[in-house]
């Protein structure tokens, strides 16, 4: 008779990473804040198509956001210097439905876990970028573009990997 492998028991509620163990309106400010895996893509402008209701990105982004490093210039004074950005809130997050399928408060808003790349789960913030999950380095700002113009600025984003990649002499990141 063969014998099964040991089988691990799961981990105490107590050891669970936070997102596991919390709601979005449980988490604190720094909790909350650390959810976000810099992916950039909710600064980028979509376009609703008003018949079928279908979100189309584009690669234009906020003019606040810097496409270099993937972030707000001045996040502490986004609303100011950008009054239509959208402050998140464990509220609103189910509501909004332009928030890209990876998104990590979406993703625990809907009770699942968080992808591999992102940073709380990799424990390296450049993970995200190296799947593929972000926008760095591949947007414009927004400037004078109505919708016309925005239309031909109309892009499909790749996918992010769904396995790390493998790393010369390390195996899997």
């Amino acid at each position: 008779m063969k014998k099964s492998p040991p089988t691990l028991a799961p981990a105490p509620e107590e050891d669970a990473p936070f997102w596991k163990q919390k709601t979005l309106a449980q988490m604190s400010v720094a909790e909350w804040e650390s959810l976000c895996d810099g992916c950039g893509k909710c600064c980028v402008i979509s376009l609703e198509d008003a018949d079928t209701g279908t979100l189309h990105r584009t690669d234009v982004a906020c003019n606040q956001f810097d496409t270099n490093a993937c972030a707000c210039k001045d996040y502490a004074n986004r609303k100011k210097l950008a009054p239509d950005c959208v402050k998140l809130t464990a509220k609103n997050v189910p509501k909004l439905d332009w928030l890209p399928p990876t998104c990590a408060y979406r993703l625990i808003a809907d009770g699942r876990d968080l992808y591999w790349w992102h940073p709380l789960v990799s424990g390296d913030p450049e993970t995200v970028h190296i799947a593929g999950a972000s926008v760095r380095g591949q947007t414009r700002p927004e400037g004078r573009l109505k919708i016309p113009g925005l239309m031909k600025r109309i892009k499909q984003w790749p996918e992010p990997l769904e396995d790390p990649p493998a790393v010369k002499g390390r195996g899997k990141v």
